[in-house]
């Protein structure tokens, strides 16, 4: 019997019988226009009773609204740990511990270097923070060095702990329940912060809460990778790379703006509980309600089971031990780590060196000082969002905007420095924590999308947990840098300068690329397999399988 003839299955008839050569991207440039909202998926099936084998490639789940906002909202509910819990709040809580006051000035107020006259609650809280009281043996720590001590012994606890649940990342299926314990595991440190008022139970919960916030982060970075996997596929064309850069960035933008929400709330209620005459109680609150703050994430790690599609057996021997170092193998990643770093590190000696400059040096009314951090943390509500669309019209990518975070960190430090011997006024004050605010969310959101690019399928994990690493070692730099020189920013935004600078020239002539880490990752192929043909929308696939239906599925990418 003849069959009707059909003109979709012509089109696939006429494809698999013509041998046709390989074509790049670059003869679609020419002669088409592709919709980016609409991609088509082909899936191959192989017949078992011919026994060829075809290739198989399948498009995973597009993420639901609730997964998107559950990324989201962990952010809000972790991102203040290190902007505000280890920078302000744990140093706060470490000055209030000692019995004895630091030395008071005379009459009740205190004239500073630059004629400011500072309040006596100004001062003893600048000379809390700044005064070396901690005594290990002949030596001496202020609140902010032992702090900064305490950092680094969690940075030492978290490094092979991140090795190890890097592997269960990428390799095992209950990934999501070590998350959800580490985080547990920082939040419950946070509510005893002031059961015990000496000095040397704060470096135990200082480490737990940095190694529990990195294996948190690992998991919360990795997931941005299987979303954008899920948006638009594991592999795609060049010019639909584009459409890849939208949605990471659209996701990870709204995400740093909802951490920045949170880091503001924080922050809002420290200053409300630092009017209280109990400071060290006051402050033993503000740990416990970031504890609770922090808690409350573990609601979106349970219900964040996304599937890698790359798990195996339970036995950990059947990973190479090799995996955690695997990242090196890619140098667009490993050069990405230099930039994260770096925008880490400059983004916190920013902050910390500028925080203590107008506190100890301008001396910066309590109200004005709230509005400070109401700009530094609000702002980025505002710009953030604002910054995806000019991105997709500009057609950016992930590194350019990195550049652009860091001509915002020099724009910052360098005025900074350059006026540190003037009277800065508030409005001065204000632009230059707007500004830097700016350049904090765009480094961090961009970092990682970036980082996430340069990551294969299936290696998301680990490339997540070097992430997380590095970041925090930078933010611990920036930190002992800033909160060194007793208010001094010459120290602190002289090396933020730096940083910036070097950030901008590696990224500019180095060989690190969005484009070229995601074909070197696999994320995007430059030319057309001839076995999986890749169709344009307008296009009608129609592939035999073993039951001789046609099987297509079409996915809409929404930025």
């Amino acid at each position: 019997m003849f069959e009707e003839a059909n003109p979709e299955t012509n089109v696939a008839a006429a494809a698999a019988a013509t041998p046709r050569r390989p074509r790049s991207l670059e003869d679609d440039e020419d002669g088409h226009s592709l919709d980016v909202k609409v991609m088509e998926t082909v899936i191959i099936k192989s017949d078992s009773g011919s026994g060829s084998e075809e290739s198989y490639e399948e498009y995973e789940d597009k993420p639901n609204t609730g997964e998107i906002m559950g990324w989201c909202f962990y952010e809000l509910c972790s991102y203040f740990t290190h902007t505000v819990l280890l920078t302000i709040v744990f140093p706060l809580i470490i000055s209030q511990t000692f019995n004895s006051e630091p030395p008071e000035p005379a009459r009740g107020w205190y004239l500073n270097r630059k004629g400011f006259h500072c309040t006596k609650k100004e001062t003893l809280l600048f000379e809390a923070l700044t005064y070396a009281r901690v005594k290990v043996g002949s030596m001496k720590f202020s609140a902010l060095e032992w702090t900064s001590i305490s950092w680094f012994s969690g940075l030492i606890v978290a490094a092979p702990l991140l090795a190890s649940v890097s592997i269960h990342l990428d390799h095992r299926q209950n990934s999501h329940v070590m998350a959800a314990i580490a985080t547990a595991i920082g939040a419950i440190f946070c509510l005893p912060a002031g059961a015990i008022k000496t000095v040397w139970i704060m470096p135990p919960y200082v480490a737990a809460i940095v190694a529990s916030n990195a294996v948190g982060s690992a998991f919360h970075n990795r997931h941005l990778g299987l979303m954008v996997r899920g948006f638009v596929g594991a592999t795609i064309r060049k010019l639909q790379f584009p459409d890849r850069q939208a949605v990471s960035g659209w996701l990870s933008l709204y995400a740093t703006a909802g951490g920045c929400f949170g880091s503001a709330a924080i922050a809002s209620f420290t200053y409300y509980m630092l009017r209280n005459s109990e400071g060290f109680i006051s402050l033993w609150v503000v740990s416990i309600f970031s504890g609770i703050l922090w808690f409350a994430g573990i609601a979106y790690i349970i219900t964040a089971t996304r599937s890698n599609g790359n798990e195996s057996s339970n036995d950990n021997s059947s990973v190479s031990t090799g995996h955690f170092i695997s990242i090196f193998k890619y140098p667009h990643a490993a050069g990405t780590l230099v930039g994260v770093f770096l925008s880490s590190f400059s983004t916190m000696s920013i902050f910390t060196g500028g925080l203590l400059y107008i506190v100890g040096q301008l001396c910066t009314p309590p109200k004005d000082l709230l509005f400070v951090w109401l700009t530094y943390f609000f702002f980025p509500l505002l710009v953030l969002p604002l910054l995806q669309p000019i991105q997709k019209v500009i057609r950016s990518d992930a590194v350019k905007m990195q550049i652009f975070g860091f001509l915002l960190s020099t724009l910052t430090s360098g005025m900074g420095f350059y006026y540190r011997l003037e009277n800065w006024h508030k409005s001065h004050v204000l632009f230059l924590a707007a500004s830097q605010s700016i350049a904090s969310g765009v480094l961090h959101a961009y970092s990682r999308i970036l980082l996430m690019d340069c990551a294969p399928s299936g290696k998301e994990g680990v490339f997540a947990a070097w992430f997380s690493w590095v970041r925090m070692l930078g933010a611990f730099v920036g930190f002992a840098i800033g909160s060194s020189g007793v208010g001094n920013i010459n120290r602190s935004f002289g090396a933020a300068f730096a940083a910036a600078v070097v950030g901008i020239v590696a990224l500019i002539f180095s060989n690190v690329s969005s484009y070229g880490g995601a074909v070197a990752a696999g994320h995007v192929h430059k030319r057309r397999e001839t076995g999986t043909p890749v169709r344009r929308s307008d296009d009608v696939v129609n592939v035999k399988g073993k039951d001789d239906s046609d099987v297509a599925q079409d996915r809409t990418i929404e930025v």
